[in-house]
């Protein structure tokens, strides 16, 4: 039997079903998760955003098949839906790291769905750099590795700091989608603990959490992309 609308009231106020041990250790696995898929998200997805924009500028036949593959590869996996993705990978998950449970075997999805997405963020962050600059350095008989390092990273580091803000916080929604089906976090907290069992304080403290996780990761990176910014 449904509860009413005060004792709803009542529940999310005086919070009588929050344990909040349980809601710090799901803080901690969010932040886990969270932390290391945005690592490995960002160097993977700066690899394949700068195969991307590299690939697409060559007039080498070679190159232009390169792309079309990493590009089909990336779009690929940026369509796939994110618990479809986790059921899928769970083989994989399973052989890597030996488990398909808890936060660490989300991280295998969390990472290969996030890379993409940031690839694409790296890849426009590059398109917007004045091509006269990248002109310059090949015209001035610069390496790829040193227009890499020297114009396209320097370049376009408030885009890429600002893309792997959007990016980690992309993740936190993810985390929240795989603590659903066990991997942990306050997703796992606010599904099995506060939905199935009717405890609306629990679900509340969980989406409470899960913001204030949102707005910290939006101001660090709004910081740093300041910072870095000097236009």
């Amino acid at each position: 039997m449904g509860k009413s609308l005060n004792e709803i009231l009542h529940e999310m106020i005086t919070m009588p079903n929050v344990d909040w041990s349980e809601v710090w250790v799901a803080t901690y696995e969010t932040l886990y998760m969270t932390i290391v898929s945005t690592i490995f998200a960002f160097i993977f997805g700066l690899i394949l955003g700068v195969l991307l924009f590299i690939s697409a500028r060559s007039k080498s036949p070679f190159a232009r098949v390169f792309y079309s593959i990493i590009s089909f590869i990336v779009n690929l996996f940026r369509a796939i839906p994110f618990i479809i993705l986790i059921l899928i990978l769970i083989p994989f998950t399973s052989l890597v790291l030996g488990t398909i449970s808890g936060p660490t075997g989300a991280l295998p999805a969390l990472i290969i769905g996030a890379a993409p997405f940031y690839a694409r963020l790296v890849e426009i962050a590059f398109k917007e750099i004045d091509k006269g600059v990248i002109e310059a350095a090949w015209s001035m008989g610069a390496s790829t590795t040193t227009v890499i390092r020297k114009v396209l990273l320097p370049e376009a580091m408030p885009a890429l700091v600002s893309g792997i803000t959007v990016t980690a916080i992309a993740l936190v929604g993810s985390t929240a989608i795989a603590g659903v089906i066990g991997a942990g976090g306050l997703g796992n907290l606010a599904y099995l603990t506060g939905f199935t069992r009717n405890q609306n304080d629990v679900i509340l403290v969980s989406t409470v959490f899960i913001l204030i996780i949102v707005f910290i990761i939006q101001y660090i990176g709004d910081f740093f992309t300041n910072r870095i910014d000097k236009r």
